[in-house]
């Protein structure tokens, strides 16, 4: 206690009144994961406004042994951002390092700490007639360090990559106090390793990212965003294979919907309309994009395509948005896909990928095998058909007792699942991250000699185990708990 003690007296003349707080009403809404599956506690909050404090911190946290929950939005998917039910753990907001740090337009680059969110990264770049090619539902809260953190992807992936493809260069804190710094993008480096990479995706478990060197596009000058009926999932991979032919580059998202969720959609969000007549298995929303050198071809190239594909009988009914506030439509009925079904009641959600190739037949062989094993279950995948990424949901039967289902039937569900993703050459995570959620899941389906390599990864470059314990690195079987 006394430590303790000591050390939040030492913490709080670090970073100042605004810097640290114990203050319950303010500590306790970043207690809880975005899905409010976690709940932990924390000796206190500490906010740093500099990567001079944070690495402070760090060192203090090192001397008295004090672990380190990095937080960025908190709105990740797999837990990886809440602390422990045990309170010794100090939890880490960057939201107060939110500069924008340098931004050169003439070489599309710009350098954001880690608390930028999303959104103002966006609107800051459109400003100067660029965009970042990286977009998710949550862009309004999440922030640059969490995404990186994460590597998270979004419905762009398809053409730009993931936030591993936007990063150029990353300053990020160590679990010794130190500062790597890495923000400066050379085309050619070939000094031996690149960290910055490893440190991409790592989620805060092998050093705190505090700024990152971004690369920007030109901003879009046009695009056509069009949707499709189709009878069968198979018909989907049939017919991205026909529009990538045709759209080359212009193919920017490719995302798929069962008819359940058009339909948990459309009863859940007011005002909503289908923007198809007939009644369809599958939808397709695609969206093509043009400069301003491409983008007085995109009507001609997006009528093409459905006439094109109507011809070879993949698809049944479809239309072009007729405007962009259409198009902002037929984009909120995919969006709102989650919260539709959450409003139906308990699920488990899978964020999985399997080859690209595969992830039609995959789906349509998996969907059915999970009904039947689990009776009264509902299946529904959607999403990323374009990168081999859908999210896979299995839906409570009617009248299951929430937070009771998920414990039980629902932790065999996800086992089932991720069994028959290892089966199929696939991934337990494909955007969302390990955190805590997926952790012991990684460890049962794991490579053994990758988990040996990370563990390998994280006892060297934090051999206390300081950073973000408990998530994302599996335990060395026989391992003292964590």
């Amino acid at each position: 206690m006394t430590d303790t003690r000591t050390f939040l007296e030492k913490a709080g003349d670090l970073l100042g009144e605004r810097g640290l707080t114990r203050d319950p009403e303010l500590v306790e809404p970043w207690l809880t994961d975005w899905r409010g599956r976690f709940t932990g506690k924390a000796l206190a909050l500490a906010s740093p406004a500099s990567t001079d404090e944070v690495a402070a911190l760090v060192r203090l946290c090192g001397e008295y042994g004090v672990p380190l929950v990095p937080q960025g939005g908190n709105s990740g998917m797999s837990g990886g951002a809440t602390p422990d039910a045990s309170g010794d753990a100090l939890l880490l907001s960057l939201r107060r390092m939110s500069a924008i740090r340098r931004f050169d337009v003439p070489a599309r680059e710009i350098v954001c700490e880690a608390g930028v969110v999303l959104q103002t990264l966006h609107e800051t770049a459109e400003a100067e007639q660029l965009r970042f090619p990286l977009s998710l539902g949550g862009k309004g809260s999440a922030t640059i360090g969490g995404l990186v953190s994460t590597n998270a992807g979004g419905t762009q992936v398809l053409r730009h990559g993931s936030m591993r493809a936007q990063v150029l260069g990353i300053e990020a804190v160590m679990a010794d106090g130190g500062v790597f710094d890495s923000l400066a993008h050379l085309k050619k480096d070939n000094r031996g390793f690149d960290l910055k990479q490893l440190l991409i995706g790592s989620e805060g478990t092998l050093g705190i990212v505090t700024a990152a060197t971004l690369r920007l596009l030109p901003a879009l000058a046009d695009r056509a965003v069009l949707w499709a009926g189709l009878a069968d999932i198979r018909d989907a991979r049939k017919l991205l294979l026909h529009v990538a032919a045709k759209a080359a580059s212009a193919l920017e998202g490719f995302e798929i919907l069962p008819r359940h969720s058009l339909e948990a959609v459309l009863a859940h969000m007011p005002g909503a309309r289908a923007p198809l007549a007939g009644d369809h298995a599958w939808h397709v929303l695609i969206e093509l994009t043009g400069d301003q050198g491409t983008a007085a071809a995109l009507p001609g190239l997006a009528q093409d395509l459905l006439e094109s594909a109507f011809e070879a009988g993949l698809i049944e009914d479809a239309t072009i948005a007729r405007n962009e506030r259409q198009a902002e439509e037929f984009w909120a009925l995919r969006e709102e896909i989650a919260p539709a079904e959450r409003a139906l009641g308990p699920a488990m959600q899978h964020d999985i990928a399997v080859p690209v190739a595969r992830m039609a037949d995959f789906v349509a062989d998996a969907v059915p095998t999970i009904e039947r094993e689990f009776p009264g279950t509902r299946g529904v995948a959607f999403g990323h058909l374009g990168d081999g990424n859908v999210h896979f949901h299995v839906l409570a039967p009617a009248g299951a007792v929430p937070g009771e289902w998920e414990r039980g039937d629902g932790k065999a569900i996800s086992a089932r699942v991720h069994d028959l993703v290892t089966r199929w050459d696939g991934s337990i995570s494909a955007e969302h991250g390990i955190g805590q959620l997926k952790r012991d899941e990684l460890a049962r389906l794991g490579d053994p000699v990758q988990l040996g390599m990370m563990r390998s990864v994280k006892q060297a470059l934090d051999p206390m185990n300081l950073l973000n314990p408990g998530k994302l690195v599996p335990l060395a079987p026989g391992s003292a708990k964590d």
